[in-house]
């Protein structure tokens, strides 16, 4: 981001299909992956010439990979779900396959409990073994991956879980949002209700982050082409008091990616089919980044529910 607030484009990168999701390595803070509808997991460098680029392509899903996410305890792996009803963990480390050894995986693992494709494979920001997912089989499930299965299966949802996120502040609560319209919060010591039902939006949540500044603040991004800022423990209590602490519009398109810088207090991050990228304070409105991804396509449709 420029001076001026202004986003500045550093690095281009071309795929052979649309990408879903990326993250940065939390070890190297040039690296970062993404999560293709082709089934592939990139690595790419920013500071690499394009002929380096990708580092490596990982081509073990059968689908589309929907979302990456990189371990912020052990920095040396990561994670990724698909819509081949997987979620693989990966590391930079392990050796590619040779022509010694053409059939090594490339991935450690290969989690495989979900029955319909998983959305979201989050890590927890304190426990460096323990992460989350959600699937369109309306199930949020935690892992351990020192154990063989999952250790906790909540039926979250009566629809698609497209969205999870922990809270940054309380290890044990964590938030699902879904083709329902309601951003879910629960606590995993005793799952069989949820904290908080928020509601707010008008069409399904496609994205969830916990504010890493505010254990009480959840942001959503919706396909009703909302940005939402929620106070979860208000939707708690019960009261008739409207949860919504700020809404955006800004998107003319579908709504489907959203961040929270952890070093700015809130500075946020959204994309969507609109091919526009914003980058604002949550206590002002956004400022346009210009065209920063791929639209809908030549068919000029929409994308798929999910």
């Amino acid at each position: 981001m420029a001076p001026n607030g202004a986003l500045v484009e550093v690095a281009r990168f071309e795929t052979a299909d649309g990408l879903y999701d990326c993250c940065w390595s939390e070890a190297n803070e040039n690296v970062l992956v993404s999560a293709s509808g082709d089934g592939s997991v990139k690595v790419w460098d920013v500071n690499a010439p394009p002929m380096a680029n990708p580092l490596r392509s990982f081509e073990e899903h059968t689908h589309e990979v929907y979302a990456v996410h990189w371990n912020q305890v052990r920095r040396d792996v990561f994670l990724s779900a698909s819509w081949d009803d997987t979620v693989k963990l990966w590391s930079l480390d392990q050796a590619p396959p040779s022509a010694t050894k053409p059939n090594k995986p490339g991935s450690l693992r290969t989690f495989a409990e979900h029955a319909y494709c998983v959305y979201a494979a989050v890590w927890s920001p304190q426990h460096a073994d323990v992460f989350a997912t959600a699937s369109g089989d309306c199930t949020l499930k935690i892992w351990d991956v020192r154990h063989p299965h999952s250790t906790l299966t909540i039926p979250a949802h009566e629809y698609e879980i497209l969205t999870c996120d922990w809270n940054k502040y309380n290890d044990c609560v964590i938030a699902t949002g879904g083709v329902d319209k309601t951003v879910k919060m629960w606590d995993v010591r005793n799952p069989s209700r949820p904290l908080a039902t928020v509601r707010g939006h008008q069409y399904a949540v496609r994205r969830v982050k916990c504010s890493p500044h505010a254990e009480n603040i959840v942001y959503t991004a919706s396909y009703d082409m909302t940005i939402g800022m929620f106070d979860w423990k208000v939707a708690a209590s019960g009261a008739a008091t409207d949860p919504a602490v700020r809404r955006w519009g800004h998107h003319t398109e579908f709504a489907v990616g959203l961040d929270c810088s952890c070093l700015r207090e809130g500075l946020l991050g959204s994309c969507g089919w609109d091919e526009m990228a914003y980058v604002w304070p949550a206590s002002g409105e956004p400022m346009a980044g210009g065209p920063m991804g791929m639209g809908p396509g030549p068919g000029g449709g929409p994308p798929p529910p999910r």
